[in-house]
């Protein structure tokens, strides 16, 4: 029984610092030049959807209200696809790599500027939710989101 409860919590302490490590992933694939080395850490489809979902909220689009005339919806549908296609050749992976470098560089004061010296928050949401906050609260921070996929904890979002 008592190796049966210390297994337990070596997985639950394993389980409590793996995003950690990630986090180190994410630093060491940041310091590289070729932002092929964060693709793996990466989950593009998720982070265009949630910037998608913000840029609607933002612009107001959200909602069903109605639009009076055919034309206007003909014209906002028409913008709402363009977008979308914008989305998809704007967010690559040389985007995520400019974004988190820009947003730790703002962060920290240490030059060069690294990920893990910005980190001035980490916990998780849920179990396969983690948020990771660059920078002191209410001064311009960004907000990291990752989510456990598979194996590996992947960004899912950036907020800045």
């Amino acid at each position: 029984m008592r190796f049966l409860v210390s297994l337990l919590l070596v997985f639950i302490l394993v389980f409590l610092f793996w995003p950690f490590y990630h986090i180190y992933r994410l630093d060491d694939a940041l310091g590289r030049p070729d932002p092929a080395a964060l693709e793996s850490l990466v989950d593009l489809p998720a982070l265009r959807e949630h910037t998608k979902e913000r840029l609607v909220w933002a612009l107001g689009l959200q909602g069903s209200a109605p639009v009076a005339a055919e034309p206007m919806r003909w014209l906002q549908q028409g913008l709402q696809r363009a977008g979308e296609a914008a989305l998809e050749d704007t967010i690559d992976i040389g985007w995520v790599q400019g974004q988190l470098r820009d947003a730790v560089a703002a962060a920290t004061e240490r030059r060069p500027a690294y990920l893990l010296a910005a980190v001035d928050f980490a916990m998780f949401e849920s179990w396969d939710r983690f948020l990771i906050r660059l920078g002191r609260l209410g001064y311009g921070e960004t907000h990291i989101r990752l989510r456990l996929d598979g194996l590996t904890w992947k960004v899912t979002d950036i907020i800045h």
